[in-house]
């Protein structure tokens, strides 16, 4: 085996002890510093597949981000089992680190390939027309509801077209999570989705790939660090507590609340002050122009997205021209917050040596060959960080409201915990961990995401010739991956259409410390996937979560909640993110406010495996 010597790092570009995530000749890193001595590693970690840059050191513990598996970071073994990380040998020349990364190629290529035993023309699935494919029978704004009933029918693989383009669809759970393991190199998102991103100004980290993508993602995971986060806390709770302030108003008189767009000024106030260190403010106006832009982007993503012609480049129609005004208006306000954040770091220089927000971190950061990112890279990581923030939490939060408002002893039980915490007060938990031991608000947000996913399809497509299952998919196929068929499986979880949130606690416990009846329920949180999950998972998942339990245990603590008259009819709606449609509610304030206390949750959290938590868009 010939040696394959790379230079990975200046020493002065890893401060610390790390972990720091690195790459050479294709290969993902994970190096870390030990009593003054450097190691390297493979760098995704052997469960599924994250980086294990984006860890944390724990003493001499490599630390997993994802589900908390520890590695000794001297030596790559696993503490708990018998997995081990495979060493990569160091070399350091003068002032830079090289690597050797020739039999972690070796052993990657060394893989026995999956044999195929099927042709994509073997698979069953919807009959097609010629020219357009299935598209006749797709309803865009219900996607979702038709691949998944399509997968009933036809089974975890099964095909359909769009136009041209022929769409693998798999819902088998023991293949999804290979394919998300093997981003970028295997799978990538489809190729329009890149080109319609960059036309609507927002190409950024979701759409970036290969060489563009891992700067980027550094960038993305350091603002979205635990660090970063326990920082940010207080800004959170402030946000937190400047919502309720308006929901007791619209308590007081009486008024109907539209839950998602509610959550959404939530969300895009926290997002505008973690990304920009700005304080947009949305909750204290009713109609908001920043929200009401951000609002045209994912509809028009996803009506370009399924076109059979890409007629918007011919003929602007009025929802074209509506999106691209409120693209330009939001170009403008994002110009002039990077005008303001360059001339921040121009009179304070020593602000890049340590960067207080997202914009700040991208206008410091210098590419590979030493040069800033381009103001387009700027423009589109401010917009996809504004828009990943805005829409999945906020309708997962939405999703929740809906399903809270069948399950009064659900709620009964969030309350307890809220009161029990000091929300009931008025006051939010003192710190993040303190909030990190909401665990049944986490609980409640774990099976909202089960049953109602965000992101319950995932268009992804390969790069190479490859096999999945036992069928043969060649390059360029599109493969879609459906999230909620494996999470709503019985042989999965006990009960799987009941909304059950004690079964994301330990042993499924009830917040009293006692089991529901019947015991414990059927639970394998390795299928579910909200967040994604290898290399790719979502960088914004702690701050997500952080979200949900603070909003939640706010809310109940707080107010009765019941649906406005005429509200019962609500619906799934697929714009990029699924969302409610119809889903209005009226909120009362609480007549009491109890503490009863909970010692069974202290210290509890939901369940490890789902919620990835303790890691740090």
């Amino acid at each position: 085996m010939s040696e394959s010597w790379n230079r990975i790092a200046h020493l002065a570009d890893l401060p610390g002890d790390g972990p720091f995530a690195l790459s050479a000749d294709g290969v993902d890193l994970v190096v870390v510093r030990v009593r003054g001595e450097h190691h390297a590693y493979a760098g995704r970690c052997p469960h599924q597949g994250a980086l294990l840059g984006e860890g944390e050191l724990d003493g001499d513990a490599l630390v997993c981000r994802n589900h908390r598996w520890r590695f000794d970071a001297a030596t790559g073994a696993r503490q708990g089992g018998p997995e081990c990380l495979a060493r990569c040998p160091l070399a350091r020349r003068g002032d830079e680190l090289w690597a050797d990364t020739s039999a972690l190629r070796e052993t990657a290529a060394s893989a026995a390939p999956a044999r195929a035993h099927r042709r994509l023309e073997d698979l069953p699935g919807p009959r097609p027309l010629p020219i357009v494919g299935n598209l006749h029978q797709i309803d865009i704004s219900r996607v979702h509801e038709t691949v998944e009933r399509w997968a009933a029918e036809y089974g975890p693989l099964f095909l359909y077209r769009v136009g041209p383009n022929r769409i693998l669809t798999v819902s088998r759970p023991e293949l999804i999570e290979p394919i998300l393991r093997d981003r970028p190199e295997t799978f990538r998102r489809s190729p329009n989705i890149a080109p319609v991103f960059r036309e609507l100004g927002v190409a950024g980290l979701f759409s970036a790939e290969g060489d563009a993508w891992r700067p980027q993602r550094r960038l993305a995971m350091q603002a979205l660090s635990h660090r970063n986060l326990r920082g940010f806390y207080a800004t959170l709770a402030d946000v937190t507590a400047r919502l309720r302030r308006r929901w007791e108003a619209k308590a007081d008189a009486g008024a109907t609340l539209d839950v998602a767009e509610e959550m959404k000024r939530f969300t895009v106030d926290v997002t505008s002050m973690l990304v920009f260190g700005r304080d947009v403010d949305t909750i204290g106006r009713d109609d908001d122009a920043i929200q009401r832009h951000l609002g045209q982007v994912f509809p028009a993503f996803n009506r370009r997205l399924f076109a059979l012609l890409p007629t918007w480049r011919w003929v602007r129609l009025p929802a074209d021209r509506r999106v691209d005004r409120a693209v330009a208006e939001l170009r403008v306000w994002l110009r002039d917050l990077v005008a303001e954040t360059r001339a921040r770091l121009a009179a304070e220089p020593s602000r890049a040596e340590a960067p207080q927000n997202f914009l700040e971190s991208m206008l410091a950061a210098r590419d590979a060959d030493g040069n800033p990112f381009p103001d387009e890279v700027i423009f589109g990581n401010a917009m996809t960080m504004l828009l990943a923030g805005e829409d999945t939490t906020a309708y997962t939060l939405a999703w929740a409201v809906h399903q809270l408002c069948d399950a009064p002893d659900v709620v009964e039980r969030l309350r307890a915990e809220a009161d029990a915490a000091g929300i009931g007060s008025g006051a939010a938990p003192p710190d993040i961990e303190a909030a990190d031991r909401l665990a049944y608000a986490g609980a409640v947000a774990n099976e909202t995401m089960r049953l109602r996913p965000v992101a319950p399809v995932v268009l992804l497509a390969a790069t190479r010739d490859v096999v999945i299952g036992d069928v043969a998919v060649p390059k360029g196929t599109w493969v879609a991956l459906l999230t909620r068929p494996p999470a709503v499986d019985a042989r999965h979880f006990g009960d799987p259409a009941a909304f059950r949130p004690e079964r994301w606690l330990p042993n499924g416990q009830l917040p009293n410390g006692s089991l529901p009846n019947g015991g414990p329920l059927a639970h394998d949180p390795s299928v579910f996937l909200p967040f994604g999950s290898g290399p790719r998972i979502c960088p914004g998942r702690s701050l997500a979560l952080l979200e949900m339990r603070l909003v939640l245990a706010t809310l109940y603590s707080a107010f009765d909640v019941e649906r406005a008259d005429g509200a019962s009819d609500v619906r799934e709606a697929f714009a990029f993110t699924m969302h409610p449609v119809g889903l209005r509610v009226r909120l009362r304030r609480r007549a009491a406010l109890t503490a009863p206390g909970l010692p069974s949750l202290r210290g509890a959290r939901p369940d490890a495996a789902a919620t990835s938590r303790g890691r740090a868009p």
